[in-house]
């Protein structure tokens, strides 16, 4: 071939990869499908687990001393049994001493019309902001959630006594209902409690 001829074969070779170079680059569109797919999976995840996880918070005016009332949760909750008889039958240590963090508690309570048990574990105790925090470990509310956080704080700063109670929790799936009625029991359990000290 002549001079000519191979530019021209040059040139053609040149001209024919950028034409595959220009043509669409499925292997691209493949990616962004792929892309596309995995954030909206990692948005659905995310979205099924802040589904599943809750925060609850009620608060409750006591008119029986607030101190008392800490330091019944915090150090004596074996005692309850006898303040609220119908809804809490015994509250028996299971690790540890009264009182101090890491110690282990048995609650046998009546529930939603039926017997129910919770082992919780005391996770803090603080006796400046009066509030105490449990973490449930074992019995029926484990069967419902992952987690299971209660934290019980008395306000005595002000002319009242506010308790305020908090449920932090993680649902096991999606069915199983907000503890709503288990918000209502310590309410009431706690009303008990300041009718058993204003008897006094």
């Amino acid at each position: 071939a002549t001079g000519e001829d191979q530019s021209l074969t040059h040139s053609s070779t040149i001209l024919g990869l950028k034409g595959q170079a220009c043509s669409p680059p499925l292997a691209s569109i493949s990616e962004i499908q792929y892309i596309l797919f995995v954030n909206f999976w990692i948005f659905w995840v995310f979205l099924e687990e802040m589904s599943l996880t809750g925060k609850m918070v009620r608060q409750t005016e006591i008119k029986s001393d607030g101190d008392v009332f800490h330091e019944i949760f915090s150090s004596r909750p074996h005692h309850i049994s006898n303040m609220s008889p119908e809804k809490v039958q015994g509250v028996d240590l299971h690790g540890g001493d009264w009182g101090t963090v890491g110690s282990v508690i048995l609650w046998n309570y009546t529930h939603d019309g039926k017997e129910k048990i919770a082992k919780e574990k005391i996770e803090a105790i603080d006796e400046e902001n009066k509030s105490i925090t449990y973490k449930v470990i074992e019995g029926d509310l484990v069967e419902l959630y992952k987690t299971f956080i209660i934290t019980v704080h008395v306000d005595t700063k002000g002319e009242n006594n506010i308790v305020t109670w908090t449920f932090e929790y993680e649902k096991l799936n999606k069915d199983v209902p907000d503890p709503d009625t288990l918000m209502d029991f310590v309410i009431n359990v706690t009303k008990d409690i300041e009718t058993h000290h204003l008897k006094e």
